[in-house]
């Protein structure tokens, strides 16, 4: 099959993804600077999952970029992704709204961890797809981001119930990891 259709539809997911976050976003009941304390923690949760979406949005694009053909099982797990993907606007709005409590805190990195596997399920199925010898295959090597990053959310999820500013700082230290620029699929694509 062809990939366009997966590709496309993923992107109109993603973009909605953005919308939902966004639109959870409430005016300050006032006209100063002052009012916009109370907003901070939501503003600020909206911030790192807005990069996340767009880390995951970035390296979706590239896999496929390596991607020449896709099968019923890339597609569903496909799918399996953005079901995890979608539930950002939902675990964003309930670490925001409670002021980093501990228990949305640590749905947070649940959310996070699941969407990690799930990309990483896709990628896999890419990979038996398309050959040990493919593209993707080439590109990813070992891929040591991709395997910290998990090791990351499974600390931070049970750390949130002792502190959830430490789950806070790993959550945006694994976002901050995969915003350094990975040129490994452009590397294989454009030699």
């Amino acid at each position: 099959m062809e990939k366009n259709r997966l590709e496309a539809f993923s992107d109109g997911v993603l973009a909605i993804i953005i919308t939902i976050m966004v639109l959870e976003l409430k005016p300050p009941h006032g006209d100063d600077f002052g009012a916009l304390e109370p907003l901070l923690p939501v503003f600020l949760s909206y911030i790192l999952s807005f990069v996340y979406v767009g880390i995951y949005w970035n390296n979706h694009h590239h896999m496929f970029q390596a991607t020449r053909r896709v099968s019923g099982g890339i597609l569903w797990a496909n799918l399996h992704l953005l079901f995890w993907l979608s539930l950002f606007p939902f675990s964003t709005a309930w670490i925001g709204e409670n002021h980093l409590a501990s228990m949305p805190t640590a749905a947070y990195g649940v959310v996070l961890l699941m969407a990690g596997v799930a990309y990483y399920i896709l990628q896999r199925l890419i990979i038996i797809e398309q050959g040990p010898n493919s593209l993707l295959a080439s590109a990813i090597g070992h891929d040591w981001k991709g395997k910290l990053s998990p090791l990351g959310y499974l600390a931070a999820i049970p750390l949130a119930f002792v502190n959830p500013w430490i789950s806070s700082a790993i959550y945006l230290l694994v976002a901050l990891t995969w915003l350094i620029p990975d040129r490994r699929i452009e590397r294989v694509l454009y030699k």
